[in-house]
């Protein structure tokens, strides 16, 4: 029997690597756990614990690869190991949940735990909930909606009480006292939340037509790049720009970090930028590092039409390459053609927190210079784009070795294209640009993840009380009953 739960377990594993990929298989999200719980609802504590191990274990190193580029071996494998024990935490929880009580309310356990920890994770850890769940849904606008009112927790919740449902549908039956309001609740909620995204994807986008002009060259420039190479990659951005702006593009956005430079270099930069925004007359947002040898800061420059710097806008939230860069706290929001855009960089947006404070601007549009890692430039830009939905503006980004994307205020991807390197990517989108959306998220924030951090509590205070655990099929100490 214990061989037949480790293949099960290994099977599980090799599914859920699809479900946990960079760029996920969005539907198999929804069902791919199932079978672990089940698997666990049939195991002793101690199996449950080695099965989900040994099947998350699994999954996770479909993004192994990606860890070792951002980090050391050994940053690498914590991070393996700290994701695989929140696995054999939350489904050893819902277990000891859901066998000691057997009732119909424990299909909310499972979900609410997720919700909870993707909720601690935003707003505790230095790269918040980076690959959370909810971000597979990119894609999948419908059920997307539901982070304009509860942000991604919502999503999180979601997506966790469906194989939830099903899990105990497999497992119990009807043998459960009142089991069909847990299949009724699963029901009913995922039939409100598709309903209620299918009716908001039908409201249009009404306000002022803007060209966007973006452009990304993967080359970058380095402290020691010789003065050819960087004329040249010069060059091809100062072609790209006049050619979109002869197109029409009355805002040009460039990617993060084009160059990491000193402060001489810096001002140069910035008189060449300037003419450039004030020959062509367009606005003009480019990404640089600046090292004066002491402190590193990563920019974003906002050059307006008549040549003036608008805004300087300094990174918040580092990728782990950048930890020693210096962390910025302001906000800018321009008005350009009559509407309020916002500045932010990269992982900035991967963070909601960030992002509702724009939303709270009332920005109706989000500029953001990227730089990704290749392998995870559609999560990157659906994180980002994740942003727009909670808090109801478009964005604009240009990425480094990622996309080039544009997106409304409702997650529709307007356009969208892979960088490149030198002569670079360009990309010419007309796009309407609306007054902001008002959303629910905007207003009460993560009071629905906080909520869930309250009910997991409670759960866990329960599931440790006295009550005779019942395994289906088996004694706790793994021998059959």
């Amino acid at each position: 029997m214990l061989v037949r739960k480790v293949f099960a377990a290994i099977l599980i594993g090799i599914v859920l690597r699809f479900a946990f990929a960079l760029h996920p298989v969005g539907w198999l999200v929804w069902f791919a756990p199932m079978p672990l719980l089940v698997l666990a609802f049939r195991s002793s504590a101690r199996q449950t614990a080695g099965l989900t191990a040994l099947a998350a274990l699994i999954g996770l190193s479909a993004n192994f690869h990606y860890f070792r580029l951002m980090m050391p071996l050994y940053a690498a494998a914590w991070a393996m190991a700290g994701q695989t024990l929140l696995w054999v935490f939350i489904v050893g929880a819902t277990r000891r949940v859901v066998l000691r009580y057997q009732s119909w309310w424990t299909v909310f356990a499972y979900p609410v735990l997720w919700a909870a920890v993707d909720t601690l994770a935003a707003h505790l850890l230095p790269d918040g909930n980076w690959g959370s769940l909810a971000y597979s849904q990119g894609d999948y606008l419908p059920v997307l909606q539901i982070t304009s009112l509860f942000g991604v927790a919502g999503l999180v919740f979601l997506l966790a009480l469906v194989p939830s449902a099903l899990s105990l549908a497999v497992a119990f039956g009807n043998r459960m006292p009142h089991a069909w309001r847990a299949y009724a609740a699963a029901a009913l909620l995922l039939a409100a939340s598709l309903g209620y995204g299918v009716a908001r994807l039908k409201t249009p986008v009404v306000g002022h037509e803007t060209v966007f002009g973006l452009v990304s060259i993967d080359d970058a420039i380095g402290p020691k790049s010789t003065p050819a190479y960087v004329a040249s990659i010069w060059h091809a951005y100062d072609e790209q720009i006049a050619k979109l702006t002869s197109q029409g593009a009355e805002v040009i956005l460039l990617p993060e970090k084009i160059g990491m430079i000193s402060p001489a270099n810096a001002n140069e930069w910035q008189q060449h930028l300037s003419e450039l925004a004030r020959q062509l007359h367009v606005w003009i947002v480019a990404g640089v590092g600046v090292d004066d040898g002491t402190k590193r800061v990563n920019l974003a420059w906002l050059y307006s039409p008549e040549g003036a710097l608008s805004a300087n806008y300094q990174k918040h939230h580092m990728a782990p390459p950048e930890r020693e860069y210096a962390v910025g706290s302001g906000y800018d929001v321009r008005e350009i053609s009559g509407s309020a855009y916002g500045l932010a960089i990269c992982k900035d947006m991967h963070f909601a927190s960030l992002g509702r404070a724009y939303g709270e601007r009332r920005v109706a549009a989000m500029l953001v210079p990227a730089w990704d890692f290749y392998y995870d430039r559609w999560l990157a830009a659906r994180m980002t784009l994740t942003r727009g939905v909670e808090n109801g503006y478009s964005v604009i980004r240009a990425s480094r070795e990622g996309l080039l994307t544009v997106s409304d205020p409702y997650g529709r991807v307007v356009a969208e294209r892979d960088s490149a390197g030198l002569p670079g990517a360009a990309m010419l989108v007309r796009a309407t640009v609306s007054a902001p959306v008002s959303t629910l998220y905007t207003r009460i924030g993560d009071l629905f993840g906080w909520l869930t951090v309250v009910a997991a509590a409670l759960l866990m205070a329960i599931g440790r009380g006295k009550r005779q655990e019942t395994t289906i099929g088996y004694s706790d100490n793994g021998s059959r009953g």
